[in-house]
């Protein structure tokens, strides 16, 4: 074996989790402890249990990371920072931050502590990991779930070479659980849909939800089975695990901070045999990986894939029908009878199994007769090729597979494995004392903030700013206006604007027609692409060398502007909501730091009262906010793709996702095959620019790019009005 094997990393949403992971031989589990962690309804471990948690894992050389990965709101950052303080007093061995400021602030209170880099701050590319490595002191990076094996390969290979004299880092990987359709840190569905932030750790899960795939007319085009159009299978690697091991990667990461101690150990286990069994030399074959597979199946899963490790996001990623849990098949329904069913197996099943029938009406049933997938007990153990009868009243189908979706067997052992480590935690529980910690005794949210009262499905939370005084880093100025545009016309029209200083396009824009906009791109703002993966960094490098000023929103392509000696910007999904996380962008050379869309108006008006004196603050005042960018082609619904995305026809044609509450997002696709989705309606913030330029605002930006010329005229008044 040519590289080291990489480490095993599994959740621990709980304290019984972190136990079951450790029984099943991970090297090491990733927990929240108090706020500022991006699983909010996770049970997490209590302050009082960490301590004595982390002494069983470390007992058995277990190492223990603590999620500090939301990104941070003015008035929060002392309190993370105390909250690192007190984890690893307690024992924890590193801290996953990807919030820039909270990075920085670790790296000067805690100077010995371990910081890694979550997946959240959206790492795509050897430029990203250069970038991280030079200016945020980590020393280990998880990447994004997107990437391929060859990707994960270069970004190994960009951790480890060397690089001025910056520290090398490792590459986590993930490599089991659920994925998120768009890339993780770029989403704001849930925050601007439902006013609970997934970057806050309170994501809904609009992903999981029904939607129909809907034309101008509001004709249905998808043509697949089922309505869960945003919704991916988990993540399965274990067929790669040699790959990965060989690809160089420092850690593999399974996801589930939300999952049941019986899912992470059996995961777990399997993971480990498979890792334990490439380190020996074994020879794994098919039939090897297969029963690993099956194996892992048998715990929570969405059906799986292995896409995106193959270089694919077509629909094979997807899980159309349902976004719940799928099982393994185990056999057939061969025969029916009153209130009982006759099962082929041709997997192993044990008494207490639970059972699904996956029930499809035949072809002569009439339009109005449902599926059937009843859940019921299995009655006693099975061998494969056996036949058993099973009860179930509901007509079922003859032919129906019929799938195992709870082992008993797994939550018994699993179990067992909890119960013996639980003594020795509870033994060493008793000699800890610890005292009152960060975030205790108030009534607090999931990221340490005073509870607010919830928004309702649909709205925004968007209060009245009342009194926003300027701030000691107040920067009275005339405002600066940046008009986004989506055509060549419309971008011609703008620079001959006086009420527009900057004129911005963005670059998935203008790989539609690269001709058409090289005589402007000299005079236009270009906002780069989101994800600045191997393949993007040399256009993205020659956007940012040709433009006026390139907006960066990967640290991709901060280092590749600033390898170009481009000026530029710093926008989402790169992050900063904080006066710290604006001075961070700022000293890696930022001209302007973009807030978050999702803010509240009192949110980026207490970031920009913080922010230093002299740095510039700019902010989304009028329109169609980006909900989500997804590697995954939407347009697959509708049939078989070709794999030309450039040249595709659909592409041409105006698409929208129609919620369930008839709520229409327009939805776009690049010439690389990326989906992004539109909110159903614009911001509207031209109200708040008084209070906000009282605050310190320098830019604001009118996003045109979905509105037609009479209402961006009409916006543009008002913007010069309040300007006047």
């Amino acid at each position: 074996m040519s590289h080291a094997l990489p480490e095993l990393l599994a959740p621990a949403g709980s304290l019984d989790a972190l136990l079951a992971a450790v029984a099943a031989g991970a090297d090491a589990v990733y927990c929240g402890v108090g706020a500022f962690n991006a699983r909010a309804a996770a049970d997490d471990i209590s302050w009082a249990d960490f301590g004595p948690a982390c002494a069983v894992a470390h007992a058995r050389g277990v190492r223990v990371y603590v999620t500090l990965n939301v990104y941070l709101r003015e008035g929060e950052l002392d309190r993370a920072v105390a909250c690192a303080r007190r984890a690893a007093a307690l024992g924890a061995d590193a801290c996953i931050v990807a919030d820039a400021g909270l990075a920085r602030a670790l790296a000067v209170a805690l100077p010995g502590v371990e910081l890694h880099l979550s997946t959240q701050a959206g790492v795509t590319g050897p430029a990203g990991v250069r970038l991280v490595r030079r200016e945020l002191g980590v020393e280990r990076l998880c990447c994004a779930r997107e990437l391929s094996l060859d990707e994960l390969g270069e970004l190994a290979r960009a951790g480890g070479e060397p690089l001025g004299g910056a520290a090398p880092i490792g590459i986590e990987a993930f490599c089991h659980g659920a994925i998120c359709i768009c890339y993780s840190g770029a989403c704001a569905a849930s925050a601007l849909r439902r006013g609970r932030s997934a970057n806050r750790g309170d994501c809904t899960q609009p992903c999981r939800l029904s939607y129909a795939l809907v034309d101008e007319a509001g004709a249905d085009r998808a043509e697949v089975v089922g309505d869960r159009l945003l919704c991916p299978r988990d993540y399965l690697s274990v067929r790669h695990v040699p790959e990965l091991v060989a690809a160089g990667v420092s850690a593999l990461k399974i996801e589930g901070r939300m999952k049941n101690p019986d899912y992470v150990h059996n995961v777990v286990r399997v993971y480990r045999a498979v890792l334990d069994a490439v380190a020996a030399g074994a020879e794994l074959t098919s039939a090897d990986l297969d029963r690993a597979a099956s194996a892992l199946g048998r715990s929570f899963n969405r059906g799986f894939t292995d896409a995106y490790l193959r270089g694919r996001s077509d629909a094979s990623l997807m899980s159309f029908e349902r976004a719940i849990n799928q099982g393994v098949r185990v056999g057939e329904l061969v025969e029916r009878r009153r209130e009982e069913v006759v099962v082929r197996f041709d997997a192993a099943v044990s008494a207490g199994d639970t059972l699904e029938i996956r029930s499809t009406p035949g072809p002569d049933a009439p339009a109005d007769v449902p599926k059937r997938w009843p859940l019921v007990p299995c009655p006693r153990d099975a061998a494969p090729g056996e036949l058993l009868v099973v009860h179930c009243k509901r007509r079922v189908e003859v032919g129906s597979p019929v799938h195992l979706t709870a082992s008993a067997g797994v939550r018994a052992e699993a179990a067992a494995a909890v119960a013996r480590l639980r003594a020795e935690f509870d033994a060493l529980a008793r000699g800890f004392e610890p005292a009152a910690g960060p975030g205790e005794g108030g009534v607090l949210g999931s990221c340490g903030e005073p509870v607010a009262a919830a928004v309702p499905s649909g709205g925004r939370a968007e209060p009245e700013p009342v009194g926003i005084p300027a701030g000691p880093g107040s920067r009275p100025r005339r405002m600066s206006v940046t008009l986004a545009v989506a055509t060549p016309d419309a971008a011609r029209r703008a620079l001959a604007d006086a009420r527009v200083d900057a004129v911005a396009v963005a670059a998935w824009r203008v790989l539609e027609d690269e001709g058409a906009w090289s005589e402007l791109i000299g005079r236009l703002v270009v906002i780069l692409d989101e994800a600045v993966r191997v393949a993007d960094e040399g256009r993205m490098s020659a956007l940012a060398a040709s433009a006026r000023r390139a907006v960066c929103r990967n640290y991709g392509a901060v280092e590749l502007a600033r390898t170009a000696a481009a000026p530029f910007d710093a926008a989402a999904p790169l992050t900063a909501a904080h006066a710290a996380a604006v001075a961070a962008l700022g000293e890696m050379g930022a001209g302007v730091v973009w807030l978050p869309d999702e803010l509240t108006v009192p949110e980026a008006a207490r970031a920009v009262a913080a922010s230093p004196r002299g740095a510039r603050c700019g902010l989304l005042v009028y329109g169609v906010p980006q909900l989500m960018i997804c590697e995954h082609c939407l347009l697959t619904a509708e049939g078989p793709c070709a794999g030309a995305c450039a040249a595709c026809t659909r592409r041409a044609h105006a698409r929208f996702l129609r919620e369930a509450g008839g709520a229409q997002l327009p939805v776009r696709i690049d010439a690389l095959g990326r989906t992004r989705i539109f909110d159903a309606r614009p911001i509207d913030r031209v109200g708040d620019l008084s209070a906000l330029a009282a605050a310190g605002l320098t830019d604001v930006l009118v996003d045109a790019s979905l509105l037609d010329e009479v209402e961006t005229d009409a916006v543009l008044d008002r913007v010069a009005e309040v300007r006047a």
